[in-house]
């Protein structure tokens, strides 16, 4: 039995689950998020009708209806630990012999079709009340879910890849996330809608005004009559005509009018203090004397300097003449 050693050693599910849902809670809290596992009640994957469509949507692809048994086993199990929708793309982790990470590209629902799906789904509807409770009539699910022209996507639009050795187009761990999406949207089916670039928002409106032109022209089968309203209410629903006109309302006398209070004239500024001038100060005789006498010294310093320069040139010259004479 040494070529089950490459297969490495057996663990069983609780552990590899155990050991993935720690790796989808690091990859979550670096993202900024909570892990979204997917856990199954029960023997049913799907219990609605868009997760049972979603569901029947891929069984129906040949080339990968033989691998989608072991994928509703994994799927079952719990080992997908984590699931993420978002535009056009599903990321997940599942558990195996070890993790695996699992990534699926969606294309875009081309307009040609999205624009197809809004005019039949808006002469589908036959009242507003779906509308205005947010739910869908059957027609309108069954014109989405139709095959090749529907919501659902074909073979083409979907490429896919997995972290795991098998060889195989699709393998188990991609088919257990494609059973999750489906019970995924059992509970948020407007992720169908963003899987595949598209505002279901915009089938509401597209509904909401073709009735709305349906009733304005009178074809609208569901609109009622003036008797039903009345016989529905009790109330007795005629013409503006037949109406008596109401009494004129009697006159109101207008208040009498408040005067005006004369606003005093506002006082003139306060003028601003102004500092006071400093007076010259007038020099004593004593310091008088003084300042002659510093003046006269400054004088005569200068003087001194002034003789002892000329003294000290007329040398130089001399020096410079006894050389010139030698």
């Amino acid at each position: 039995m040494q070529w089950l050693s490459s297969w490495g050693e057996y663990s069983p599910v609780g552990k590899r689950i155990a050991r993935a849902e720690k790796r989808a809670a690091k990859r979550a809290t670096w993202a900024g998020r909570a892990p979204e596992p997917v856990r199954i009640v029960g023997r049913d994957i799907a219990k609605t009708f868009w997760g049972r469509s979603w569901c029947q949507s891929l069984e129906g692809f040949s080339d990968i209806s033989n691998r989608l048994p072991r994928g509703r086993t994994y799927v079952r199990n719990g080992s997908v630990v984590d699931l993420l929708i978002t535009r056009g793309r599903i990321e997940a982790i599942v558990a195996g012999s070890m993790v695996y990470d699992v990534a699926i590209a969606i294309a875009p629902l081309p307009p040609v079709k999205w624009q197809a799906i809004k005019q039949d789904c808006a002469a589908s509807i036959g009242s507003l009340l779906d509308l205005l409770s947010g739910r869908l009539s059957d027609g309108v699910m069954q014109r989405i879910v139709k095959p090749q022209e529907g919501l659902f996507p074909s073979p083409r639009e979907i490429s896919i890849a997995c972290s795991c050795p098998d060889g195989a187009a699709i393998c188990k761990h991609l088919a257990a996330v494609f059973y999750a999406v489906g019970h995924r949207l059992d509970t948020q089916p407007e992720l169908l809608f963003l899987l595949r670039g598209v505002d279901q928002r915009e089938l509401i409106a597209a509904a909401t005004k073709d009735s709305v032109s349906r009733a304005i022209r009178g074809d609208d089968t569901h609109a009622l009559a003036d008797d039903d309203l009345a016989s529905i209410f009790g109330v007795d629903l005629g013409t503006a005509a037949d109406e008596p006109a109401p009494p004129p309302s009697p006159r109101i006398p207008k208040p009498a009018a408040r005067k005006r209070r004369s606003i005093p004239p506002t006082p003139e500024p306060i003028p601003e203090p102004q500092p006071a001038s400093k007076k010259k100060r007038v020099p004593t005789k004593k310091k008088a004397s003084k300042l002659k006498k510093a003046s006269k010294l400054k004088k005569a310093s200068k003087l001194k300097k002034a003789s002892k320069l000329k003294k000290a040139s007329k040398l130089k010259k001399a020096s410079k003449r006894k050389r010139l004479g030698d």
